[in-house]
């Protein structure tokens, strides 16, 4: 089992005042993470109001700070349509990014994902397809980037059986990484520990350990993450 950090999210200061949101920020956290045990960090960058984007000064910043700081940790940027509503406008946001990073997520639930996901792929990037329901497993399998993606990221705010139901819709070469949110979190990841499939944990998905005790921070749901290997064995 591999474990990804999902460092910040949407998530405001409001939420949990250790959500980095600066590029300087990201890179501590990265360190941090790995660390702790990550293969791998997803962020979502800020601009100077500290609203998400995909920019490329602000995204550029996030990857050259992040490398900088943890030279070959793979990192990973958001193409939500939470970021920017228009799918055209997500892909040119791709291409024009110099400092780019080892892969991005496409949620396949969302208007124009195809675009999105070929704007990267052409732009040497790889892509995670983010899949939250059966449908979404079944339109990944009909497309043309079946055997494309870098990997297939299971996000459910259920639980384990709800993250079944898309996994087993998955074509068995597509490598599954399993996700939940909120204190549901723990029930999907050990589930997923259990089949030994690769995880994701961090303030953008929980902000409470399994025993419902605040995290401090990312580093701290690494670990708790990487106990559930230990108590599988």
């Amino acid at each position: 089992m591999a474990m990804k950090a999902c460092l910040n999210g949407s998530r405001s200061r409001e939420e949990h005042p250790a959500v980095p949101l600066t590029p300087a920020e990201l890179a501590a956290d990265a360190r941090a993470v790995r660390d702790a045990g990550a293969f791998a960090v997803h962020v979502h960058p800020r601009d100077g109001n500290g609203a998400q984007t995909m920019a490329a000064s602000a995204c550029d910043a996030a990857v050259a700070a992040i490398r900088s700081a943890v030279p070959g940790l793979p990192v990973g940027l958001s193409t939500s349509a939470s970021i920017n509503a228009d799918p055209f406008a997500r892909a040119v946001a791709i291409r024009a990014w110099r400092q780019r990073p080892d892969f991005v997520s496409v949620n396949l639930s969302e208007l124009g994902w195809g675009g999105v996901a070929r704007a990267a792929l052409r732009s040497g990037i790889g892509v995670e397809a983010g899949l939250s329901t059966p449908a979404d497993a079944e339109e990944l399998t009909r497309s043309s980037f079946t055997h494309q993606v870098l990997r297939a990221l299971v996000e459910v705010s259920g639980g384990a059986d709800e993250a079944r139901a898309i996994s087993e819709l998955i074509p068995d070469e597509i490598p599954q990484l399993w996700h939940g949110y909120g204190e549901l979190t723990w029930e999907v990841l050990a589930a997923a520990v259990a089949d030994g499939l690769d995880v994701r944990v961090g303030l953008e998905d929980v902000l409470v350990l399994p025993d419902g005790r605040p995290a401090a921070g990312n580093a701290e749901l690494v670990i708790a993450a990487a106990r559930l290997t230990s108590q599988q064995t």
